[in-house]
C-alpha cells in the first residue's frame, strides 16, 4: 500500500504529455495576468476623481440628460456586472469611444501605436548593439581606461534626464548643426505623402519606394531613437558587465584557460553562452520599458506615439483612452514575457 501511494503521489495531476502541461500552464497564467491587469484598469476607471456622464454631457446638462448618459453607460448596474461587461468589450476589442477625437479608441491606438513601435525597436536595437559588446569588453578589461569609460557612460545614461538630453540635443544637432530633422514624425513636405501599410514611415516609405521620403523619416527619427537608446545601452551594459564578472571568475573559465584554449573561445563560446538567457530578460525588459516609458520622449520631440496619447487623454479626462493605451501596454509586457519564455528554451534546453 505505501507502495502504491508513492507511485500515485508521483504521477502528474493531469494525464497530458509535458508539452501539452507546459502550454495549459502558460495559457492558465496569461489568462489570470489578463484579467488582473482588466480589473486593476476597471478599478481605475471607477476610483478616478472624474465624472465620465459630465465629461460626456457637460456641465450644462439638464438632469434627464444626465441620468440618460448614466442609464446609457451602464453605471446603473452593480460593479459585478460592469466588470463582465468591460471585460466583454475588451475581448472583442472595443475600448469605447475617445472623448478627444470622437472615434474608437481601438482605431485611434491602432494609429499611434505603430510610431511607438517604430521608435523603441530602433532604440532597443541600438542599445544592444552597443551595449551587450561593450559590457563584454568592460568585464574582460576589467579595472582599464576602457572599464572606467563604460561605468561613465552607464552612469551618465542613468543620471542624466531624458527630457534634458532630448532639449540639449535638439538645441544641438537640430537648432545649430542642422544634422537632424526636427520634431514629428516627417517633415511638412512629406506628410501624408507615403500609403500607410504598416504604421511605420521608414518600411512604408522603403514600400512605396520613396528614398526622399525615408532619409526624411530617418533624419528625424535618429535624434529620439539615440536617446532612448543610449538609455536602455546605459542598463543593457552594466547588466552584461555584472553577468561576465560573475561567469569569468567561475572555476570553469579557469579550466577551459589552462586548458590552453583561445580567449576569444572562453570569452564568447563559454562565458558569454552562459550569459544569455540572463541578457533576454534583460533586454526585454528594456524594450517593454521603451516601448512604455517613453512619454518624455514623444512629448519633447512631438512624436504622436502610444505616450503622448494617454499623456494627451489624462489631461483631458478621456478615461476611455488612458484605460485602452493601459490595457495595450499591459499586454506589450505579457506578450514580452511569452516571447522571452521562448527563447528561454531556444538558448537552455533545461528549461524545457
Amino acid at each position: 500500500m505505501a507502495n502504491f501511494a508513492t507511485e500515485t503521489e508521483r504521477r502528474p495531476w493531469l494525464p497530458l504529455p509535458p508539452w501539452a502541461r507546459g502550454t495549459l500552464v502558460t495559457l492558465s497564467s496569461i489568462a489570470v495576468t489578463m484579467l488582473g491587469l482588466l480589473f486593476v484598469t476597471f478599478l481605475i476607471g471607477r476610483v478616478m476623481p472624474i465624472d465620465p456622464v459630465l465629461a460626456i454631457v457637460g456641465e450644462r446638462a439638464t438632469e434627464e440628460q444626465y441620468n440618460a448618459a448614466y442609464r446609457e453607460l451602464g453605471l446603473d448596474r452593480s460593479l459585478a456586472v460592469q466588470f463582465f461587461y468591460y471585460v466583454s468589450d475588451v475581448l472583442r476589442g472595443d475600448f469605447g469611444t475617445s472623448l478627444l477625437t470622437a472615434r474608437d479608441v481601438s482605431s485611434d491606438i491602432a494609429r499611434v501605436f505603430p510610431a511607438t513601435f517604430e521608435l523603441a525597436t530602433i532604440g532597443i536595437l541600438f542599445g544592444c548593439i552597443l551595449g551587450v559588446p561593450l559590457g563584454v569588453i568592460a568585464a574582460v578589461r576589467r579595472g582599464s581606461w576602457i572599464d572606467q569609460i563604460a561605468r561613465v557612460i552607464a552612469l551618465v545614461g542613468y543620471s542624466m534626464p531624458i527630457f534634458w538630453l532630448g532639449l540639449m540635443g535638439l538645441l544641438l544637432f537640430y537648432g545649430i548643426l542642422g544634422w537632424v530633422g526636427g520634431p514629428g514624425r516627417q517633415g511638412i513636405f512629406y506628410e501624408d505623402m507615403i500609403p500607410s501599410v504598416t504604421g511605420m514611415i521608414l518600411i512604408d516609405s522603403l514600400i512605396a519606394g520613396d528614398w526622399g521620403a525615408f532619409r526624411d523619416a530617418f533624419s528625424h527619427i535618429v535624434l529620439p531613437a539615440s536617446l532612448l537608446g543610449y538609455y536602455s545601452l546605459a542598463y543593457i551594459s552594466r547588466m552584461t558587465r555584472s553577468f561576465m564578472l560573475e561567469q569569468l571568475s567561475a572555476e570553469y573559465i579557469t579550466t577551459a584557460r589552462v586548458k590552453g584554449m583561445s580567449e576569444w573561445a572562453v570569452i564568447w563560446s563559454h562565458a558569454f553562452r552562459n550569459i544569455r538567457v540572463q541578457l533576454i530578460t534583460v533586454i526585454a525588459l528594456s524594450y517593454a520599458n521603451l516601448l512604455e516609458g517613453s512619454v518624455l520622449t514623444e512629448i519633447i520631440f512631438a512624436w504622436p506615439g502610444i505616450g503622448s496619447y494617454i499623456t494627451t487623454a489624462l489631461l483631458s479626462a478621456d478615461m476611455n483612452a488612458v484605460l485602452g493605451g493601459t490595457v495595450v501596454v499591459g499586454l506589450v509586457f505579457i506578450c514580452l514575457n511569452i516571447f522571452s519564455d521562448l527563447l528561454y528554451k531556444v538558448f537552455d534546453p533545461r528549461s524545457k
